[in-house]
Order: structure tokens, then sequence, then C-alpha cells
């Protein structure tokens, strides 16, 4: 299903790092914008980040193998200073990001953020692709799958149909391409879209045994694990079968769906399975409207209103609160509004497999930060596809101006919840 990045980059020579004098030049230009913004000196640890409340994570998406993307995406967001970079569960796709971040700090060395892999208990929208055949489609057909997906995953365009007999006076066209498998990360828009009603859905489940050999690598250190609570047995298998792997990680995230108020009580008995293997830091993401945070300004209502529910519930369970599902430029300021943005708690953490106590202090936050996906990628892929329109597949760096361009975005969508100078990026 993904392809295999070091593949990728001996099919194109291009995508290998060039020494260029004028981009060496350029590149000076890059770390100046960086260094201006104040990211070297803002950004801290990632377990720092998630006490003090500025903790951002970059979800590149749980079903979303694109390589040179997800490559990219990860040298522009590590130079914006985010803390962790999601990623499918998926070898390829992990040392991707691993090569992203290193050709970011050798621009600039900054602090590693903390790799994450994603993975699933049970049926899940992210763990999901859409297929058709469009030689189903009819060739008139007005392709609104096509206008509709944020990730350019569909792509349809007309041929001949060659399989035709020699009295055939003119060639019949139809439909060729499809869904770009390694693109898709199963956001369903496409589903009502067509009128025909020719696209259907694959689920998938991520194996608990590869996942565990994955979370082994010194190059991951984190997992997510989604679950809708359905079937706490299911949790629990997969939690057995990641075995001793968890030892080796950093943070364990759970991302729950919004089940309103029976969250706390799932909460409670996931972590109590949890519990007795519990050696690092816990994490429960809250998953408000899944995939949506780059349709509007609205989508991150609900994100928010789940935040402020679970974290003002006085039964909730040890661990950071992290927003998703819907987030984008106007979560911090919803936050702020409702008085939780950087907001002092109370609330027990699990480290080290030891809940500290109940004691306020300024390094433990009621909300510990914001996860941002499709609109993350949104912002961002639309310059790297400037950039693959005029260059084909590259490495970013490369091509400093397009890189400048995605990191100005970047450093303005992470600066909302860093406090980065908005003046310094508008004037660069």
């Amino acid at each position: 299903m993904a392809f295999s990045f070091s593949c990728c980059a001996s099919l194109y020579p291009q995508f290998q790092a060039k020494a260029n004098p004028t981009n060496s030049m350029d590149l000076k230009k890059v770390r100046n914008l960086v260094e201006s913004v104040g990211v070297p000196s803002v950004v801290a640890p990632p377990q720092q980040s998630l006490q003090k409340g500025h903790w951002v994570k970059l979800i590149c998406g749980a079903s979303f193998e694109d390589v040179v993307d997800i490559r990219n995406l990860s040298l522009v967001y590590t130079l914006a200073g985010v803390d962790c970079i999601d990623c499918a569960a998926d070898a390829s796709v992990v040392s991707a990001v691993n090569e992203g971040i290193e050709a970011a700090i050798d621009i600039l060395p900054l602090r590693r953020p903390w790799v994450m892999i994603s993975v699933n208990d049970d049926e899940d929208l992210h763990f999901r692709k859409a297929e058709f055949n469009p030689e189903d489609c009819p060739i008139d057909c007005s392709r609104p799958c096509e206008v509709v997906c944020p990730a350019q995953a569909i792509s349809l365009e007309e041929r001949e149909l060659t399989e035709v007999l020699s009295s055939c006076t003119s060639m019949p066209r139809v439909l060729k391409g499809g869904v770009v498998t390694e693109r898709c990360y199963g956001c369903g828009r496409c589903l009502p879209v067509c009128p025909y009603d020719k696209i259907r859905v694959t689920t998938y489940l991520r194996d608990a045994s590869t996942t565990a050999e994955l979370l082994k690598r010194d190059d991951v250190d984190a997992v997510e694990i989604h679950t809708s609570g359905r079937q706490i047995a299911s949790f629990e298998d997969l939690w057995s079968g990641l075995g001793d792997s968890i030892n080796y990680l950093k943070l364990v995230a759970i991302s729950l769906p919004n089940v309103g108020k029976s969250a706390t009580t799932l909460m409670n008995t996931i972590f109590s399975i949890m519990r007795p293997d519990l050696r690092c830091y816990n994490l429960w993401q809250l998953d408000g409207r899944p995939m949506s945070g780059d349709i509007g300004r609205g989508a991150t209502r609900e994100a928010i209103a789940f935040a402020v529910r679970v974290a003002n519930a006085k039964d909730r369970p040890p661990g950071f609160l992290q927003l998703a599902g819907g987030t984008n430029a106007h979560t911090v300021h919803g936050l702020k509004k409702e008085g939780h943005f950087r907001t002092t708690s109370t609330a027990r953490i699990l480290r080290a497999g030891i809940l500290t106590g109940k004691v306020p202090t300024p390094w433990n936050s009621l909300i510990s930060g914001i996860a941002y996906g499709g609109y993350a990628r949104k912002i961002v892929g639309r310059i790297l596809s400037k950039m693959q329109v005029q260059h084909g597949l590259a490495c970013i760096e490369d091509h400093p101006e397009y890189l400048r361009e995605a990191l100005i975005e970047a450093l303005g969508l992470v600066g909302t919840v860093k406090c980065y100078d908005p003046s310094s990026i508008s004037q660069k």
C-alpha cells in the first residue's frame, strides 16, 4: 500500500540533496526567519510543552502514506517547532518522517520532535481507503469526487478503450486512474458526492506484532491507539499484543471520539487496562470532529466543547489532554474564550509509572495542547503542490523559496499555540 521511501529516492535522482551555493544563501534566509520568530528560544523538550500547555502535534494521517509529502511536511513543521509528528504505522512512512526531521536539523539545530505512530483496535474512520473502478464511471460524469478530495487522492482522465473489435470505426473512451491509494486518508468526502454511488471504502486494522516491532525502533517515541470504546475486548487484545514494546516509549496516547457524557467512564476503563504496564507519560486525544479542520472556522467548535467538558470533569483519569478533530487556526481563540488556554490544572499526571500529586503548579496545564491534521497539511500542501508542478518530486530544501513560503504558513499556525510574535512572521 505504501511506497518504499528508499526506493522512491533512488528512482528520482532529483530527490537527492544537492550542493548548490545559491541554495545555501537562500537557506540562510530560512534560518534567519526561524531565529527571528524565536523558535529556538521558545521550543522546549516535548514533555515540558505538555506540562506548560503549548504542545503541538502534526498529524500526517494514520492512512496517509505519500512518503514524499510526508518527508517535506515533517521538515517544514520541525522547523516551525512542533513537539510531535504523528504518522501511519508503516516502516517506510516512519523513515520518511525521520528523514524530514534530520533535514530540518541540518538547516538549523533544533531539538527533535517525538515521532508517533497510529494504530487502531477496531473499525475506525482514520483507517480506511476509498476505492472504485473508474471504467465503471460514465464518461460524461462531472467528477465531483476529484473536486471535493482534500488530499488530491483522486485522479481521472479520459483514455481510448483499445480492447475493442477492429470493425469499430471510432474508439470508445473510458475513464482511467481512480484513487491514488497512498494519498487517500479516509475522510470519506467523496462518498456522498458520487452521483452514481460507485465509491466504496475498505477498512483495515494495523497488526499488533508488526506495530510492536516498529515501536522498538530507536526513531519511534510514541504510539497512539484509536479506539471507539465499543469493544473493550478489542482494546485489551491490542494492548496485550503490543507486549513489552510499550517500555520503549516516551508517550502513550489514546484517541477517543466524542461519546458524550460517557467519555470519562470510557477513559477510566481504558486507563485501568493500561495502568499496570505504563512506564511513560499518557495522553488523551479528544477527537471532536474527525478530519474536518480544513473545512472552515466552525469545524473547531466540537473539538473545543469536547475538551472543555472532559477538562472540567472531576472523575477523569490521569493523563495529559490534547485537542484534535476539527482543529485549525481558530482553535486557540476558542480555547481562550472558554478560559482554557494554558490554564493551570490540579490533575494528576502519570510519569514513569508513578502518579504525581494534585498540586497546582505552572508546570501542569489543564489542556496540554493541540494536534493539527487536515488544516496543517492543507496550508503547506498547496505550496508542495506548486513545487511539484514546477520541479516534480523534490526535497523542499532544494527549493528554498518554496520552503520559506511553506514555513511562514506553518509558523503562523504553530505560533498560535507557542505564542510566537505574529508581527515577526508577517513581516518576513
